[in-house]
Parts: C-alpha cells; sequence; structure tokens
C-alpha cells in the first residue's frame, strides 16, 4: 500500500460495540488435539500468486500447509520425543523468507527449516541443530524454550528472531546454509519486567511464580531495520535491529491493564485485581497483545483479550482502525500480503471443537490495510 493512502486513512475511534466486522472468504478445517492451530505465514508463489501457499502451526499436530481455499495439502509432523518421558517438538510460531518457513519449536528449544512450494513444506533442517536457550537437553525439558518467531533480511543478512516461553529474553539467529539449513545465536536482548509508572510508582508484571512476561507475536520490518515485539502483558516494543544486535527498546502502545496493580491467586493460577487501576494503560489493546503483521506503512495488531484487530500506521503508532474477523475469537496469529494476493490469514483460537484459520481476500484498504 502506497505511503499516501495509508496517511489518509481517518482514525475510528471507536468503542467495542461499534467496532465493524469482516466476514472470512475462507475457514480451514478444524484442529483437535493434540493438534492445535496457533500461528499463521504466507508464501507467495512467484510464478503464479493464485497458487500460493499458506502455512500454519499446529503445536504437536506439526505444520500445515493450506491452497487459497483453506485446503489441506499437507501436514508435516513435529518430532517424536528424542527418549521416554522427554517432551515432544511442539512447533509454536512461523515466519516466510524467501522459499524458505522458519519455525519455532517450542517443545525441543529448536529452530526448524522448511522449503516450501506450491505442494507444501518439506523439512529441511540440519539434524544437529541445537537448542536455542537451553544449555542442556536436560534444560530443554524445563519449557523455557523458543517461543515467538519473525524471519527477515537486514542489512543483507538473512535473520531469525525469536523469543524465549516464560522469560522475557529475544534472541536473534543467523541462518546457516550448508547441506541443510540452521540458524545460529549472535545476540539476546532482554525486555524489562518492570517499569516506572508517571506517578513514580514501580509496577511489575503480575505471573505464576517463576515465569516472567514473555513476548509472543513478532515482525521484521525489512525496509527500516526494526523488530515489534508483541509483549503480552505489557505493549508493543520498537526495537532497532541491526545484522549482529538490537538497538534499545521503545514501548510505542500498551495493553490497557498497564500499571493496574495485580496478585497471583495460586487457587485459580491467574493473575487478579489488587487495588484501583491507575489508569495508565492504553486504549487500544486488551491483554494478551498477540499477533503482529505489517502491510506497507501500517501495522496490524491483535488485541486478543477481546478478539479485535488494531491498525497502526508505523511512523507514530497512531490507532486508524480496528476491526474484527466474523466467529474468530482470541487471535494468537496474523499474516498479511497486499497487491496482486491481496490476503489476510488470521489464526482462529476458539472454536467448538478446536482450532483453525480463516482467510479474508476482498477490500483490505477498507480495514486501514
Amino acid at each position: 500500500m502506497s505511503s499516501s493512502l495509508a496517511l489518509a486513512l481517518v482514525p475510528l475511534f471507536l468503542t467495542p460495540a461499534a467496532t465493524p466486522v469482516i466476514t472470512p472468504m475462507v475457514v480451514t478445517r478444524t484442529f483437535e488435539e493434540p493438534a492445535d492451530a496457533d500461528d499463521p505465514a504466507i508464501w507467495v508463489n512467484p510464478r503464479d500468486p493464485e497458487r500460493s501457499v499458506v502455512l500454519g502451526t499446529l503445536k504437536e499436530g506439526g505444520l500445515a500447509a493450506f491452497d487459497l481455499n483453506g485446503r489441506t495439502i499437507g501436514v508435516s509432523p513435529a518430532p517424536l520425543p528424542p527418549s521416554p518421558g522427554a517432551k515432544p517438538g511442539r512447533y509454536n510460531n512461523v515466519d516466510v523468507l524467501g522459499n524458505l518457513a522458519f519455525v519455532s519449536d517450542r517443545g525441543r528449544d529448536r529452530i526448524r527449516v522448511f522449503q516450501v512450494d506450491e505442494r507444501g513444506a518439506r523439512d529441511v533442517t540440519d539434524p544437529a541443530t541445537r537448542p536455542v536457550f537451553a544449555k542442556t537437553e536436560a534444560e530443554v525439558e524445563e519449557q523455557h524454550t523458543a517461543y515467538g518467531l519473525a524471519a527477515g533480511r537486514v542489512h543483507g543478512t538473512d535473520v531469525v528472531v525469536t523469543s524465549r516461553r516464560n522469560e522475557t529474553s529475544i534472541a536473534l539467529l543467523h541462518v546457516v546454509k550448508g547441506a541443510r539449513y540452521d540458524t545460529r545465536k549472535v545476540s539476546t536482548l532482554e525486555l524489562p519486567d518492570t517499569f516506572t509508572l508517571p506517578d513514580g510508582t514501580r509496577w511489575t508484571v503480575c505471573g505464576e511464580p517463576g515465569e516472567g512476561p514473555q513476548v509472543e507475536g513478532m515482525v521484521v520490518d525489512e525496509a527500516t531495520g526494526t523488530l515489534y515485539a508483541a509483549q503480552e502483558d505489557v505493549g508493543i516494543w520498537r526495537i532497532p535491529l541491526r545484522a549482529n544486535g538490537f538497538g534499545t527498546p521503545q514501548l510505542v502502545d500498551r495493553v490497557r491493564a498497564f500499571g493496574a496493580p495485580q496478585k497471583y491467586d495460586p487457587v485459580t493460577e491467574e493473575c487478579v485485581a489488587d487495588g484501583p487501576d491507575p489508569g495508565f494503560g492504553g486504549r487500544w489493546l486488551e491483554a494478551d497483545a498477540e499477533g503482529l503483521a505489517i502491510a506497507g506503512d501500517v501495522l496490524l495488531a491483535s488485541s486478543q483479550g477481546d478478539s479485535r484487530f488494531v491498525v497502526y500506521r508505523k511512523a507514530d503508532m497512531k490507532p486508524l482502525k480496528d476491526f474484527r474477523v466474523e466467529d474468530v475469537e482470541h487471535s494468537d496469529g496474523a499474516d498479511v500480503v497486499l497487491g496482486k494476493l491481496n490476503l489476510l490469514v488470521v489464526h482462529d483460537g476458539e472454536r467448538e471443537n478446536g482450532t483453525g484459520f480463516a482467510f479474508v481476500r476482498h477490500n483490505l484498504s477498507r480495514w486501514g490495510l
């Protein structure tokens, strides 16, 4: 989308009841446990865009490939446990770079690599690939593992960024091509879990003991060398990205509950209010802040807590529009491609018998994309 079109969009400051609803043109089949749909990515066929492929992670169900009519054309299974009692592979997030798809294997703390064409996805991961965060295989079993993921080309280097489950860590990896593909960690960044509020008080994000406020939704803006990262209970970070490291993070929008006092309830295993909300949060994101995608000059974010999507102007993170996708609830991930394909794909996190994905292919400019 052109800059002039994005800048011409008029913000719609809507109440949740007035949020417009898009009807998807296609929905995939419903996946039931142990398969659990989570995050989509779009591979654009350079020869024939109508033969492009949508990929979707299914956690322990592996990685699914769909045609543009939502038909499943293949499923690559997640790895089996390496030994009795060990965790199996669990595919969490996926992103596409050229003809390769990169997948975070949350179960085994690896980045898996797939070759993609119109027939689907084929695993081309180096079998000797090592854990991203864990120092030993025993530590992998603690499951503080590779979680969110984004891929991109930054200053001429192919990179993958992955976050760590239940931690504030983000790692930058280089893509290594040999007989097969591997990734090599070159830098890490720790986001905060405690913040100084405008009234001078300190606020620490509530969570289960031993677990920090993790990041999942991420996207690389190749045009500006920037990583956008959604820290679920905090908000959206804009982070300068170099080929070998990270710049200084800037928190560019906050979830509504940012700064609100909470405490962990061991009975319900949830965080509950522990005092009045001082009102330091944002207006647009209901935690969790989740899937992120870029379309030209705008950033799309999933407001998972109220099943909405918010479109921001990247330059100043001004909200332009919000919308819902009909019957899509609690969406984790999204991807969008404009031009001839003109496709938005979102994760549908709550169907009657499971989960799936929904495709929107019409009037995307109407929704700020």
